[in-house]
């Protein structure tokens, strides 16, 4: 335990040991809530409880595999967390009841508007001021709950008082909604109705512009977390006319029953079947389909004869945007555009070394003519490749890049398929969705190859079979995607105070070490299959020599691993010393590094095997990929005669291994071990 302290007239944070007026304050702190509640039980009060004592939610049934799967929606539980007063350390309750209480009290004088306000001031200071609070140590400041869309455990913590004017106090909170409401260009009144999305109340064509945010499919379990802020704003708007459930009367907390999302997949582990009979109530993909497509033909309902709707779409898997067009296409729309706006920060949790989209989709949308005609296959797969090339080579001029360019390309390509009441082939059967986004996934990821490793050796459609092996077409295709707008100008500084905490709510004491170290760069796997498998690319031939798989998401090894497939373990735990070294010094951006006065050898425990002719021999025989990964290696270890010798015999045999090595140097994210290597190696290529 710490105290950090600011001291006047000086710059910096200030650590010391805590003293016993520290302990004094927790242990007032707790006197004055039990006295707070104590009363509040004598005086026999009906109005909600000082503290939120409602409790985290959980199925029913006492099934200990069922509740750890449950567990994936607030993990905390795991944890002895049992209702959300467990989220808050006696201090932060003591604050938030007295916030409350004011609030309360001011709302006759002030007014509902303005004490809504104050209310939403109140839970700004909820999110920084819970024991999910982590101290981010690179920037000396408070970081806050929800850093991202769940409650994991943090293994360290950090409270601030109220009153401070650091990160995390109420005068902060205050500065930002002031902020929010002084930047509102809303020059007229709205009107804000808790209502059914699938049931609107409104009538037939009376809304210019239809605009959604919908939910992510089974991104967010978005009503359970927000019972977070919840539980404490209907304790300072009690009766607010918004803090209900119009659906359950009985439900004291946030609309759930008619909540579209899949939460099948949030109970990762427990069969539908196994759950419907625990009494569970089950969302699968079916229900978020038909519910979400209900939704749509409202929008289209009630939108005006020659209106607009646009979709604001973020979601890093196939499947649920393959779930989301489902949705709209039923609901009798046609997709017209896609753009990709910027609205995610680079620096945020889950954007490192992952797909996390740096922009979200906005499809536009028309309503499709209740007398579209039937369109013919034929000329739909005729049109698709002009059509994606098009975009593809639009957005790229924009700064558009990887994951965001992907699903930035579907909306031109669904405009083809949702112009139509539908699509037949030839015999008559009518093509489904899913066949359609099949074809669409299969041109993204040929038109991608193309660009980056050119048609001959991509084996784009209708040439020859492809120059360059499997191996380095999933590479290549693999880093492509990685690829966001912001990925390569981040902020380095946020992203070094976040790398910490990646991922907390799976974190391991025994496995975490072993994933920082393995290092490579990740995507979902159903993101690489669905480009994978129509390009002929059969992942698991690669697993453990390109790839790992593990609880859904596929890494790509790194050179340090790859040393050791393509050198055996002795030499590769010698190349990743000397790799290492050279690395905190600087040598791998040298072509050939220079030894230190002395040094007859790289310094290591083991000696760096110096590659024979015949090994290199063995080297050539292998693929391109392992070819180039050989030659960055070499370059690391500076074995400039072996890397001299390697490039001579590349540059005989065909232009595919700088081909390759080229595409890579211009794919690898800036800063990553490979760039840097491969980069260097490139450097001993004659002119």
């Amino acid at each position: 335990m710490a105290v950090v302290t600011l001291k006047p007239s000086k710059q910096g944070r200030y650590y010391r040991l805590p003293m016993e007026r520290d302990y004094e304050a927790v242990w007032k702190a707790q006197k004055r809530i039990k006295e707070i509640l104590d009363e509040w039980e004598r005086n026999g009060r009906k109005d909600l409880y000082p503290v939120p004592n409602e409790p985290l939610p959980s199925p029913p049934g006492k099934n200990q595999k069922t509740k750890e799967a449950y567990y994936n929606y607030i993990p905390l539980q795991l944890y002895g967390f049992e209702s959300w007063s467990h989220l808050f350390t006696a201090r932060q309750q003591l604050a938030l009841v007295t916030l409350t209480r004011l609030v309360r009290e001011y709302l006759p004088t002030v007014g509902i508007t303005l004490g809504s306000v104050m209310a939403l001031v109140v839970n700004r200071y909820v999110d920084y001021n819970s024991a999910n609070c982590r101290w981010i140590s690179h920037g000396e400041f408070v970081g806050n709950t929800f850093t991202r869309q769940a409650l994991p455990i943090v293994w360290d913590f950090a409270e601030v008082p109220p009153s401070s004017e650091a990160t995390g106090g109420i005068l902060g909170a205050l500065d930002w909604v002031a902020e929010v409401i002084a930047s509102l260009l809303i020059s007229t009144a709205g009107q804000i109705q808790l209502a059914d999305a699938a049931e609107y109340p409104l009538p037939d064509e009376t809304a210019h512009v239809w605009f959604t945010d919908p939910p992510y499919y089974d991104a967010v379990p978005y009503a359970d977390l927000s019972d977070f802020f919840f539980v404490w704003l209907k304790r300072a708007l009690p009766g607010h006319p918004l803090l209900h459930d119009p659906f359950d009367p009985s439900n004291q907390m946030t609309p759930k029953v008619k909540e579209i999302i899949d939460t099948l997949q949030l109970l990762r582990g427990v069969p539908k079947k196994k759950a419907k009979q625990l009494g569970l109530k089950v969302k699968d993909k079916s229900f978020y389909e038909h519910r979400i497509a209900t939704a749509f033909a409202e929008g289209r309902r009630v939108l005006y004869e020659g209106g607009i709707g646009a979709v604001v779409f973020a979601h890093k898997t196939t499947e649920g945007w393959e779930a989301l067009l489902s949705g709209i296409i039923r609901g009798g729309w046609t997709i017209t555009a896609s753009w990709p706006i910027a609205t995610e920060r680079e620096a945020r949790l889950r954007a490192q070394e992952s797909a996390a989209l740096a922009t979200s989709v906005h499809l536009i949308l028309r309503p499709r003519p209740e007398d579209a005609p039937v369109g013919d296959w034929e000329d739909v797969l005729r049109e698709l490749p002009r059509r994606v090339r098009e975009w593809m080579e639009r957005l790229q001029g924009e700064g558009i890049r990887g994951a965001d360019l992907v699903f930035a390309c579907i909306g031109p390509a669904l405009e083809i398929f949702s112009r139509y009441s539908r699509v037949e082939t030839a015999e008559g059967t009518e093509v489904t969705l899913d066949k359609y986004l099949e074809k669409v996934w299969e041109v993204v990821g040929r038109i991608a190859l193309e660009q980056v490793l050119g048609t001959e050796a991509a084996g784009g459609e209708g040439t020859a079979p492809p120059t360059l092996e499997e191996d380095a077409r999933l590479t290549a295709l693999f880093l492509w995607t990685l690829q966001s707008t912001e990925l390569n100008e981040g902020n380095n500084t946020l992203k070094e105070a976040n790398e910490e905490y990646e991922e907390e709510d799976e974190w391991d004491e025994e496995e975490e070490p072993k994933r920082k170290k393995k290092g490579g760069l990740s995507l979902p796997f159903d993101v690489v299959r669905r480009f994978a498998q129509p390009l002929g690319i059969h992942l698991p031939i690669w697993e453990g020599r390109i790839i790992e798989t593990k609880k859904g998401i596929v890494r790509l090894l790194s050179i340090k691993e790859r040393a050791k497939i393509l050198f055996g373990r002795e030499d590769a735990e010698a190349f990743a010393e000397r790799l290492e070294k050279a690395t905190q010094k600087g040598l791998q951006l040298e072509l050939f590094p220079a030894r230190e006065a002395g040094e007859s050898r790289p310094r290591s425990r083991r000696r760096i095997r110096v590659l024979s002719e015949e090994a290199l021999q063995q080297a050539r025989g292998a693929t391109t990929l392992d070819r180039v990964h050989v030659a960055m290696l070499l370059q690391a270890t500076g074995q400039t005669n072996a890397l001299r010798s390697l490039i001579a015999s590349e540059l005989e045999r065909g232009p595919e291994f700088l081909r390759l090595a080229n595409a890579l140097s211009a794919l690898y994210p800036r800063g990553c071990e490979e760039k840097r290597l491969i980069d260097a190696m490139l450097l001993a290529v004659p002119k």
